[in-house]
């Protein structure tokens, strides 16, 4: 008798329309995050939208004809540059897409392989039909030079971030240290005993999928969570006993205090908790001395301590993707600099699809 939506519709209020004219794929899908939605209500800040920035901005950011249409190159086809591409490509400009991978989606094919974020990839999908609808001119597996843009109008540079390099004693060892983005986009095996370095959003999604339970179903999960189907317990609810991990985890960061910050509030304390509930151990105020064949050496409070890791992951960060940036100058004007490229830190996919947008917009 009634379908009731609520997310959805800030990221995409022609939901029903579409449905209605058979262009499902068109529909930009919500994929749960709160980033822009909850966490900004809750920090008093207007809602909005991750995957949709003109949600609750419709009148400040209006997609309109260009009046006068220019030749656009965007490299990087992550969320930055599929956003800015295909809203070029609505407003009639002509635009190419460079990409140097072989399929689109930046670091939101890694964040798709995360546990509980399979969703990701929808976002993916949505950007794949808008490049066909809109008229995008896609190259992927394209390293882009210099030259490449000498006759183009305006160049957006949105190639993105790449993890960053620590220096540490036996950062480079081949068997045991491996960085986070070949940990998730090869499926890298860790060993039983897995120290990682960095406990921001990236390394308590790396901490996460690690120790995910194999064949793990949505009984596994009721279970996990003190979900009595049966209704026998009052409240339907349980206690449920903690799911320990076959592996030893360390999740360690340099920052005194508590860890876990990184994500938003409305999904931090699930993943903590979730962390918690399987045994991973939650180091703060730690300083790394080196990594040998015995494992990673650190100090904490004062003390010097061993923790025999079998395998080290460095989620330290991101830095920028600048291809020849030191010719950047010389492109004047015509540069506009979006996403990862403009500010690595923490990732902030809001940030990235928003400045997309408003680019887009403007030019």
């Amino acid at each position: 008798d009634m379908v009731s939506m609520a997310r959805p519709f800030l990221a995409d209020p022609d939901f029903v329309r579409k449905a209605e004219q058979n262009k499902a794929a068109l529909i930009n899908t919500c994929i749960g995050c709160n980033q822009a939605c909850l966490d900004n209500i809750f920090q008093a800040k207007r809602a909005t939208c991750m995957v949709n920035p003109r949600a609750c901005y419709e009148t400040e950011i209006r997609i309109q004809p260009a009046t006068h249409k220019k030749k656009v190159a965007v490299v990087g086809a992550g969320p930055a540059g599929l956003a800015c591409a295909t809203t070029l490509a609505e407003r009639g400009h002509e635009v190419d897409l460079f990409e140097r991978n072989d399929r689109i989606g930046g670091q939101f094919r890694l964040a798709m392989q995360i546990p509980g974020k399979e969703e990701f990839r929808e976002t993916i999908r949505y950007f794949a039909n808008r490049i066909d609808e809109t008229g995008v001119k896609l190259h992927l597996d394209r390293n882009v030079t210099f030259n490449m843009l000498a006759d183009y109008d305006d160049i957006v540079m949105a190639s993105g971030v790449e993890p960053r390099s620590i220096q540490l004693e036996g950062i480079d060892h081949p068997e045991k240290v491996i960085d986070y983005q070949t940990l998730i986009r090869e499926k890298t095996p860790v060993g039983e005993k897995v120290a990682i370095i960095g406990a921001g959003g990236i390394g308590i999604d790396v901490a996460t999928m690690i120790t995910e339970p194999t064949d793990h179903d949505l009984d596994d999960w009721l279970h996990e969570w003190g979900i009595d189907k049966e209704i026998a317990h009052p409240g339907g609810l349980y206690p449920y006993p903690d799911a320990v991990s076959d592996k030893q985890v360390w999740l360690l960061q340099r920052r005194k205090g508590r860890v876990g910050k990184g994500p938003g509030k409305t999904t931090g304390w699930i993943h903590k908790r979730t962390l918690e509930k399987r045994g991973v151990n939650m180091l703060g105020g730690i300083g790394y001395e080196k990594i040998d064949a015995q494992g990673l050496h650190i100090t904490l409070d004062g003390q010097q301590k061993l923790l025999d890791a079998d395998t080290v992951i460095v989620c330290a960060g991101q830095e920028s993707v600048r291809p020849f940036a030191e010719q950047w100058a010389s492109l004047g004007e015509k540069l506009h600099v979006i996403g990862g490229a403009d500010v690595a830190g923490e990732l902030d996919a809001v940030r990235a699809i928003r400045q997309g947008v408003e680019l887009a917009v403007k030019l």
